[in-house]
């Protein structure tokens, strides 16, 4: 049963949060393991079993970003695994520049900079992504979850980042105390 049908939702890109959340946790009542302390094993066994299956389909449906992957998945679009090699040449050129002007960010302001611009990427991408399901444009398709799975990835680099430099900011600030 796929994680749509499993959470009585409709398949689509586009997921009202609350008509999720309402079925997720209607289903989670019905199937959280505590209703089953006081049942036969192959019972509790199941309700365990649907438990996780629930868990999994309404985290992977919530991320917009993973409900688009799975939602391509389902459509046929196969996209490579994490670590392997991304066989788009322009992705990687755009990889490469934002990884090194990262690197490059001196301060918080420009790692923010830098965070804001692939958000907006990000937004504007995940807008794109309704026109190649309705075309069906498998190949476009792929390419686009590539640079949005790059772009979710950068976002993350970035907060660490971030952090990194607000660290770096809290030891020079208490040496100079």
């Amino acid at each position: 049963m796929d994680h749509f049908a499993r959470l009585g939702v409709p398949a689509a890109l586009d997921l009202e949060p609350a008509l999720l959340d309402k079925a997720y946790f209607a289903l989670q009542r019905r199937w959280h393991p505590d209703r089953f302390v006081g049942k036969p094993p192959e019972e509790r066994a199941r309700a365990s079993a649907e438990a996780a299956a629930l868990n999994d389909a309404y985290r992977t449906l919530k991320d917009p970003l993973a409900r688009a992957v799975y939602l391509a998945h389902l459509n046929g679009v196969d996209l490579p695994g994490d670590g392997k090699t991304i066989d788009d040449p322009d992705l990687l050129m755009e990889a490469m520049e934002s990884r090194e002007a990262l690197h490059e960010a001196s301060t918080i302001e420009a790692v923010d900079a830098l965070a804001r611009q692939v958000r907006g990427q990000k937004e504007e991408a995940l807008a794109g992504l309704r026109s190649l399901f309705l075309r069906d444009d498998k190949p476009a398709l792929r390419k686009a979850l590539l640079r949005l799975r790059y772009l979710d990835k950068f976002a993350e680099e970035a907060m660490g980042r971030r952090a990194n430099l607000a660290k770096g900011n809290l030891n020079r600030e208490g040496a100079k105390g």
